[in-house]
């Protein structure tokens, strides 16, 4: 049975040109993301797609997000409704039976639908579960991609992007231009890829190309061979019409064979249709001046709050309530990347000064290593591994500085919205920690994944805490002040969806 329409055409007839479109109303976009805030999210993933899907409702675009319907999603949201028949999707050499539900949210938000299959999504976790993947994953994203694609319809003249996300949803375009090559409205849409962290690529065993449906002949190093592997992402860079990543010197990173994964020949390959645009935070969630979820509002021209909430974080993990003691805070997935590595060899995290709070689960070895010193030491350490964004919000208001000696850092939102909160980021020079930080001024930057760099950086950052209350007020008031919200970014996506429209004009 065919899916009946699920996007709602546009009150305005737009004109259109070869060259594109000239505003939000006259293109519609279209989200395929695995994760999206508040419906699940592991990571920065949901937040960033969230954040940039909002906004661009909010300036008039119209805009659809897609994910699958998780059990956690049903779960919290029992109210959703089927808003198509169930239809049949082939991958490969399976017919699958899938239906599109909504989740009806506030008028000029984006519309989120779900794609719905128990047998696929209907399970404990999003990606897998007891620290290991589902063996199925390709597949379940493949049925996710191939079921999204079937069921856009036509907008009446509005052009489409479809914007995918990560490794999940990087199949979209290789659909795009192959499974569904020749139809007329797939022809027209326009595909844009976004590479979050590219250090998850989606690489598969090569007998998994027939299982997901596609063509024998893209299973080649120009396309999606990589290694003998086949690799989702690259798969997704091939086809795109274009690709970007959160931050820009990200994308110079990517470029290089130390930071590319790999995959820095794609990316230079790619020329000017791969380029870095920084994420956002939402100013109004991330406000501590009327942030209902902390113990004390304050704001850059009245900071007295920030001492109640230290107070209020100190005694919430059993820590003295030493109003003179730098209180460091790190919430972030205990994986290698978040550089935990630097903090726990040689015995830095214990002979450093000051309070310190790690919020965030992630690797049993990281957890337990902490643990242990936490346990040595619990007048100066607390470890809180059930994570919830309240209290991400008090740690944020309550902590003077946030620890981020990153590996790597595509982008990072946590870096923003700490000196949103007067939280003074001590982290590494690298991604968007490099593009959102200024050093000295707003942070305390280190350029060397080493133990030594990192602890010269503490040693700044302390000597300044230690300094005079007025010179570290300006500290957080100038970190305060910068300003981290998604116009301009918002602004750079809708002219690289003009540019990769313009290629898919009926007349260009």
């Amino acid at each position: 049975m065919s899916p009946t329409p699920v996007i709602a055409k546009p009150t305005t007839t737009p004109t259109r040109a070869t060259s594109g479109v000239r505003s939000p109303e006259e293109l519609a976009v279209v989200h395929l993301v695995a994760e999206y805030w508040p419906y699940a999210r592991t990571g920065g993933l949901a937040e960033a797609a969230r954040g940039i899907a909002t906004f661009q409702a909010a300036q008039g675009t119209p805009v659809t997000v897609f994910m699958p319907l998780y059990r956690s999603v049903r779960e919290a949201c029992p109210d959703l409704e089927p808003i198509t028949d169930i239809f049949r999707v082939r991958v490969g050499r399976r017919v699958e039976e899938v239906s599109i539900l909504q989740h009806a949210g506030p008028r000029r938000n984006p519309r989120v639908l779900f794609v719905d299959h128990p047998g696929f999504f209907d399970r404990g976790g999003i990606y897998g579960e007891d620290g290991e993947d589902y063996g199925d994953n390709p597949l379940r994203f493949a049925l996710f991609n191939l079921a999204a694609l079937e069921i856009l319809p036509e907008l009446a003249n509005v052009p489409v992007v479809v914007h995918a996300h990560d490794w999940h949803a990087a199949l979209a375009p290789v659909y795009l231009r192959t499974r569904f090559a020749g139809r007329e409205v797939h022809d027209r849409m326009a595909a844009v890829l976004s590479v979050h962290n590219a250090g998850y690529q989606g690489l598969q065993r090569p007998e998994v190309l027939a299982e997901i449906g596609l063509p024998r002949e893209v299973f080649h190093w120009r396309r999606m061979e990589f290694y003998g592997h086949l690799n989702l992402l690259k798969g997704g860079l091939v086809f795109a019409d274009y690709a970007t990543t959160v931050s820009p010197t990200h994308a110079h990173e990517l470029r290089t064979t130390a930071g590319g994964f790999g995959l820095h020949g794609s990316f230079i390959e790619m020329g000017d249709r791969f380029l870095g645009i920084l994420n956002g935070v939402d100013l109004d969630v991330w406000d501590p001046a009327v942030d209902p979820q902390i113990e004390a509002t304050f704001s850059r021209s009245d900071l007295g709050g920030k001492a109640a909430c230290k107070r209020a974080l100190q005694r919430e993990y059993s820590l003295p309530e030493y109003p003179r003691e730098p209180l460091y805070g790190m919430t972030a997935r205990l994986v290698t990347q978040k550089g935990l590595d630097l903090l726990l060899d040689g015995g830095l995290l214990e002979r450093a000064e000051g309070q310190f709070i790690f919020l965030g689960a992630g690797e049993a070895r990281y957890e337990e290593a902490l643990r242990d010193i936490a346990e040595r030491h619990p007048e100066r350490i607390a470890v809180d591994t059930e994570f919830s964004e309240p209290k991400e919000h008090r740690l944020l208001a309550g902590a003077d500085l946030l620890l981020m000696p990153s590996l790597y850092e595509p982008c990072g939102l946590t870096q923003m919205r700490a000196q949103r909160y007067g939280a003074i980021p001590v982290a590494r020079r690298v991604g968007g920690l490099a593009d959102t930080i200024e050093d000295q001024m707003t942070g305390f930057l280190f350029d060397g994944y080493t133990a030594e760099d990192l602890e010269v950086a503490l040693g700044r950052a302390v000597a300044a805490y230690a300094g005079s209350r007025e010179a570290w007020a300006e500290h957080m008031i100038e970190a305060m002040s910068r300003d981290f919200g998604w116009a301009s970014s918002a602004a750079r996506y809708l002219d690289v969806y003009r540019r990769a429209l313009a290629a898919h004009a009926p007349d260009a």
